[in-house]
């Protein structure tokens, strides 16, 4: 599998580590609420499929994505940056 870097171009997916399902929700961080806090740790849909996900390009710059990957087949289909810098890539993309 390739990814598409946002800084450094195609690169080969062990440049970059998986870091969690991109859709899921964080709760607060004062909230005292324990079943949302395991809920958002241990609770993840395995669903076949399109899925959006948060990847960081860890062997090269370092730049946080959001990859959006059909599970079964491994097509990506988008490639977002995230982050501080994310506008700004955004921007130089058009």
């Amino acid at each position: 599998m390739r990814i598409n870097c946002p800084i450094c171009g195609e690169r080969d997916h062990r440049e970059f580590t998986y870091k969690g399902d991109a859709t899921a929700i964080r709760p607060a961080i004062d909230s005292d609420d324990m079943d949302t806090h395991k809920a958002y740790i241990y609770r993840r849909k395995n669903s076949a499929g399109t899925h959006r996900e948060l990847w960081n390009h860890t062997a090269g710059c370092r730049t946080h994505m959001i990859v959006t990957r059909d599970t079964i087949t491994h097509h990506i289909t988008s490639v977002e940056p995230v982050g501080p810098f994310a506008d700004q890539l955004k921007e130089g993309a058009k």
